[in-house]
């Protein structure tokens, strides 16, 4: 069961969200304002935040910031009634691993709670190992290759980053500003089209495997499937 800080000054929602984490196996401890929050953040130990944006006291975005400060390695999840750009460029330059706008479908939280925890397991069991197999493919992160059978690809540190990244989140819909942030560290019009070029290039760099494929969805993102053998 992971460890989950709710940080929601609705009362009415977050006991339905409460109890609805709760019966998807979650340890929920709810905080009715960012200060609260922050208190049980120094002494609780987490797996994962849920932070409203707009909260008395200490709003969502300035109680990331000193909760990354005590771990910079926690996961954590806006909610927000305001669907402005600025406010999700500012969230994912926090390090926000993702952005929910209100109003949202529960299942859709949860969801995304498992695939960011799923994530995070998965880095950890290749820290240390630099080799990953994907598909018929030898991917190195240290050596920057790409080895499939007699051919080997060399690849740049950028390259290799977005493969990196969409492996650990592979058969994902992934948003273009998530890929950005995390990869460019910025979302702007030049590292949109950075960024499209680099996907054109993994495509020809995997596409000898049928079962490795990179799919856009328009106006969202990319989905980087790889089909179980």
């Amino acid at each position: 069961m992971k460890k989950l800080l709710l940080a929601e000054d609705d009362f009415d929602f977050a006991a339905i969200l409460k109890q609805y984490l709760e019966l998807h196996q979650f340890e929920v401890i709810w905080a009715e304002n960012g200060e609260i929050a922050l208190d049980y953040f120094k002494n609780q130990t987490f797996d994962i935040c849920v932070l409203d944006v707009m909260m008395p006291k200490l709003d969502g975005f300035s109680l990331a910031e000193k909760i990354v400060a005590i771990n910079p390695e926690i996961p954590f999840i806006f909610l927000t009634a305001r669907k402005l750009k600025e406010d999700k460029i500012i969230g994912l330059k926090l390090g926000a691993d993702d952005y929910i706008a209100k109003p949202f479908e529960v299942d859709e939280l949860v969801l995304r709670l498992q695939n960011i925890l799923k994530r995070i397991e998965q880095k950890r069991s290749l820290e240390g190992n630099n080799i990953i197999e994907i598909g018929s493919y030898i991917f190195d992160n240290e050596r920057l290759t790409l080895n499939n059978k007699n051919h080997v690809q060399q690849l740049t540190e950028k390259e290799a980053s977005l493969i990196e990244y969409l492996y650990l989140n592979h058969n994902q819909l992934l948003k273009r500003d998530q890929i950005l942030m995390s990869v460019w560290k910025k979302d702007d019009y030049f590292s949109g089209r950075s960024m499209d070029v680099f996907i054109s290039r993994l495509r020809k760099y995997f596409n000898s495997d049928p079962k490795i494929k990179i799919e856009s969805v328009r106006n969202i993102g990319l989905e980087f499937k790889i089909e179980k053998p």
